[in-house]
């Protein structure tokens, strides 16, 4: 038996903090030697951060990634293990994103990312250049200062792999395992039995399994050892890193790290036996022959032994159960976990919440909530970070400490009910109640005379006063434009009452810093531009901007039972009203209604819009077939043209949209991710032209089955009723 002790990481890195990203880096050596490991992976760019993004285009940033490689190779801290660590390297005028692999105080061989991840959140062609030379090392010029400390001049960079004298070593860097044709087939042929793969992967809900496929399938039918290590939280952007850093051995997952958590550095142990990949190689006979014609990569010859002999006392790292957390449990814990990196990193002493007691805000509630009761089970597990960490930002005294989540909300957690003449006393309630189950400091203020302050200025301008339409009929007297901005002026002053008490509160309660506005508009609403622009939605951070109503629904059913917000369910189980119109006995005002379509069915477009990537033409034949049994072309078509018309009007809005946890793979959230215009011809001619075209033609198409059928005495029956049933 070769037995070899292995260790990956999940590290919750800081993009440009080179000291703290330093630490945390040592600290996972220490604790994988400490363990017996003679491998340790570290994640993708985690000397710098891998969310530096133009930073990466700045020389210091590469110079300072070096002085840090240098820190680690000058001291003990790679003795006896091989470490994999990710900085950016210049090689003359090309910058790559590379993998350094040290062992001994010397660098073995850089490794140069062939595949870069380059759509969705990812810009890495923007910064690194990807390395064209396949099956090839070249020489690699050490800079100076480097080559001094270290006596060693150059080292092999390129594509290629380490072989020691027991086992061969090799990386594949993040998106490399999901080419097409990934490099770990070829690298199996040629002897490779341990592949590390450093990668920078954030979280998306339901998103894990696909990862974990792919570790799977990398050595299910050719054998390995797979390493996986992963960022995990907040390094400065609107991604978190759902770690779940983790080993495969010959198809079966032998240790999972955690998905979400608050912990700064973990690290993955487990033993394997290299003998069971060699013996599952040789059992296949298809892996032989194609091994016998493979092509050969080259490698880095190293003079050490990794492996121990066979060991009773030593105990091989059996298979596990693949851990994931339900969709409702990643929308409590991943934008917890981003919330506490965000706060703790910011200076900000809390959170401030305009809390309307509908679903959306009372879903950020919770989800605070939810981080509140992390930090409290953090600290009685014992980590000391989390515990100074909130020390600080609760502003205790005396040794004291959180030991309860609802005393540790009051501390850092404002929620503020906004009340108008147009609010309902049920919305005001179910507020106070969620305000009081969580622990919040919570305030009722009334806004009405703000809103009257600023009409009579208006009137007073203009000599006229707007006033409501009601439902379409004209019972107040006004127009929609009037209506409109009543509505509009009720929701910016929210906004800045927000900020003004998340300023000076802290102030009034002799509290030192500042608080977080917290937004809640979801992603449907940013995509349908339901939503004013510089109201409520416009705040400093916005943990549920990229997660749709429905899975918002889902988490405040599961939150009532699982984090003990029982009010959580009568908040779900309300219709969403954004409460800005008059109240009536006979009207109330719905999202649903306002906005011309239902929340579901701005998933589909959302989905179809992004994911499949449809203009309005292929949406309206994809839906055709999707609603075909109980929608009409004509009446596809009509919503269809309903909902390009509102996206394209309120597009703009995108540009000015709080920076919002990234969670939903169709997000509208214009500065990173969807990268659209924001300025439209709202009426589509071309596209709706033919959309009109595909549906005169398919009633044409209707009548002459018609006849057809009435001409054969009902023989083209079944024909007919099936081609207005697309889904027959």
């Amino acid at each position: 038996m070769r037995l070899l002790k292995v260790a990956t990481c999940n590290l919750n890195q800081w993009a440009m903090d080179f000291n703290f990203n330093l630490k945390n880096t040592k600290e996972s050596i220490a604790r994988a030697k400490a363990a017996g490991a003679v491998i340790r992976l570290g994640p993708e760019l985690e000397i710098t951060g891998y969310g530096c993004e133009d930073h990466f285009l700045e020389l210091d940033t590469v110079t300072h990634a070096w002085e840090c490689l240098k820190d680690i190779l000058l001291g003990d801290w790679t003795d006896g293990i091989l470490c994999s660590f990710g900085m950016p390297v210049l090689k003359g005028s090309e910058r790559y994103n590379c993998q350094v692999l040290c062992l001994n105080r010397k660098i073995i061989m850089i490794r140069p990312k062939m595949w870069l991840a380059n759509d969705g959140n990812y810009r890495e062609l923007r910064w690194f250049t990807a390395w064209k030379q396949e099956e090839k090392l070249v020489d690699f010029q050490l800079p100076v200062e480097i080559s001094d400390a270290l006596s060693q001049k150059s080292v092999p960079f390129g594509y290629g792999y380490i072989q020691f004298l027991d086992t061969a070593i090799a990386a594949e860097v993040c998106e490399e395992l999901f080419t097409p044709m990934p490099l770990h087939a070829e690298l199996a042929l040629n002897g490779v039995e341990v592949f590390m793969n450093a990668s920078g992967s954030h979280h998306q809900l339901r998103k894990l399994d696909l990862r974990l496929r792919a570790f799977i399938g990398a050595t299910q039918n050719r054998g390995g050892v797979y390493m996986y290590s992963n960022h995990q939280g907040c390094d400065g952007g609107r991604l978190y890193y759902d770690g779940c850093s983790c080993i495969v051995v010959n198809g079966e997952v032998v240790a999972q790290g955690s998905q979400f958590s608050l912990k700064d550095i973990e690290v993955v142990l487990a033993q394997v036996d290299l003998d069971a990949v060699a013996s599952l190689r040789g059992s296949i006979s298809s892996f032989q022959e194609q091994a016998s014609s493979k092509l050969i990569i080259p490698s880095v010859s190293a003079p050490y032994k990794l492996c121990q002999p066979f060991n009773l006392k030593v105990p091989l790292s059996s298979p596990i159960k693949i851990g994931y957390h339900s969709p409702e449990e990643e929308i409590a814990f991943g934008p917890g976990c981003w919330l506490w990196d965000y706060l703790r990193r910011s200076g900000a002493s809390g959170f401030l919440l305009p809390l309307s007691g509908g679903a959306d805000s009372s879903s950020v509630a919770a989800i605070v909530g939810c981080m509140c009761q992390l930090v409290v089970k953090e600290i009685e597990n014992g980590d000391e970070q989390v515990k100074a960490d909130a020390i600080r930002i609760g502003q205790y005294r005396d040794g004291q400490f959180p030991t309860d989540s609802k005393e540790f909300a009051k501390r850092i957690f404002y929620t503020v009910f906004m009340g108008s003449e147009n609010s309902s006393e049920i919305t005001k309630s179910r507020a106070k109640v969620l305000a009081d189950e969580i622990g919040s400091w919570h305030l009722d203020v009334s806004i009405d005379s703000v809103v009257s302050a600023f009409l009579s200025l208006f009137q007073t301008l203009t000599g006229k006063r707007p006033r409501y339409k009601f439902c379409f009929v004209q019972v107040d007297g006004g127009s929609n434009i009037e209506n409109l901005g009543l509505q509009n002026i009720q929701a910016r002053i929210r906004m800045v009452l927000a900020f003004m008490l998340a300023s000076l509160l802290p102030w009034v309660h002799n509290k030192s810093g500042f608080y977080l506005v917290l937004g809640s508009s979801n992603v449907d609403e940013g995509l349908r531009g339901y939503l004013t622009k510089y109201d409520c939605s416009s705040a400093d951070i916005n943990p549920i901007g990229s997660i749709s109503k429905q899975d918002l629904r889902a988490f405040l059913r599961w939150a009532a039972t699982h984090l003990g917000y029982l009010s959580l369910a009568d908040v779900e189980a309300a219709p969403p009203t954004a409460e800005l119109e008059p109240i009536r006995s006979d009207y109330s005002q719905l999202d649903e209604v306002d906005m011309g379509m239902t929340y579901e069915e701005l998933s589909v477009y959302g989905r179809l819009r992004k994911i499949f990537r449809c203009g309005p033409v292929s949406m309206f034949k994809n839906l055709c077939y999707k609603w075909g049994t109980r929608l009409t072309p004509s009446e596809v078509a009509e919503k269809v043209k309903h909902f390009f018309k509102y996206y394209s009007i309120n597009r703009h809005k995108m540009t000015v949209l709080t920076p919002s946890y990234h969670a939903e793979s169709y997000s509208p959230e214009d500065n990173r991710f969807d990268l659209r215009q924001f300025l439209y011809n709202a009426r589509w001619p071309y596209q709706f032209r033919k959309i009109d075209e595909l549906v005169e033609k398919f009633n044409g198409d209707q009548e002459n089955l018609a006849v057809a059928s009435d001409n054969s005495g009902g023989g083209m029956g079944v024909v007919a009723a099936r081609a207005g049933d697309p889904d027959a």
